[in-house]
């Protein structure tokens, strides 16, 4: 099932106004500081944090006999990037001086 604006608020998709160019640069900005908020809150994980994120990830992947989609198929390896790009962050030695 596909959600559309319609289904949001009852009008009919063509009445929403495409995102304007500024809005989406701020969408961009919010997803990048999303994404290192994720990867600073799972740099000190257990491990078993990861194996959910890897067993989540294979979860939303095309099982056979149903057609792939390309976004779930990116959110799956984004969520793996995700995973390793916190275990490299927290291997990393600390900048501090304390």
């Amino acid at each position: 099932m596909t959600l559309s604006s319609a289904d949001i608020d009852g009008e009919n998709s063509s009445d929403v106004p495409p995102l304007a160019n500024a809005e989406l640069v701020q969408l961009q900005i919010r997803v990048i500081a999303l994404e290192n908020l994720v990867i600073a809150m799972l740099a000190d994980a257990p491990a078993r944090q990861f194996d959910l994120i890897r067993e989540k990830a294979i979860h939303i992947l095309p099982r056979p006999g149903f057609t792939p989609h390309r976004l779930t198929i990116a959110a799956a390896t984004e969520m793996n990037s995700l995973v390793e790009r916190a275990i490299r962050f927290s291997a990393e030695p600390s900048s501090g001086g304390g």
